[in-house]
């Protein structure tokens, strides 16, 4: 199967979405389908062709909807390392409307003294939103570093149900 990249409008700002079959393999928060594939091609080598998973579109689209759990089960393939790709994994484990630290985030992948190594990883997220790393906060509770700014990371943990002063 070929690699397919496309914008979608979402109400946080058009997303760029690259499928493979029904599989994602990027998501560019800037909703430039050029820097995705440039980005994309670098990593993985893969060619571009096509548009994005007509159903990978419709479950963005529920998830945007309101139904939080649409996007739970959706195949994704990141490029990544071994390490980044356990940070990866275990974020899908933090459901809609919870959220999680980077330090709880290391404990739970079986590395409490890579808390910085998980930030790198969760900052390096090929997938936002489907691998939600939204959902990660500082040790504090304070709303710390998003690729898509710290608007977009507040409307989404809004959006689920987080409810927090910090949201404010």
């Amino acid at each position: 199967m070929t690699l397919a990249i496309g914008r979608y409008d979402s109400p946080i700002g058009a997303l760029a979405v690259a499928t493979i079959g029904d599989r994602v393999v990027g998501i560019d928060l800037g909703g430039s389908p050029a820097g995705l594939e440039t980005s994309l091609v670098r990593k993985a080598g893969y060619p571009e062709s096509g548009t994005p998973s007509p159903a990978v579109v419709a479950r963005l689209r529920r998830y945007f909807d309101g139904e939080l759990d649409a996007l739970d089960d959706i195949a994704v393939d990141p490029a990544g390392t071994p390490f980044q790709l356990r940070v990866w994994t275990a974020l899908r484990d933090v459901r809609a409307g919870t959220t999680t630290s980077y330090s709880a985030l290391a404990r739970h992948i079986g590395t409490p003294n890579a808390v910085r190594a998980v930030g790198a990883a969760n900052g390096a997220n090929p997938i936002p939103i489907i691998i939600p790393c939204h959902r990660v906060i500082g040790a504090d509770g304070r709303l710390v570093g998003y690729g898509g700014g710290l608007d977009r990371k507040r409307w989404l943990l809004a959006h689920e149900g987080v409810r927090s002063q910090l949201l404010l």
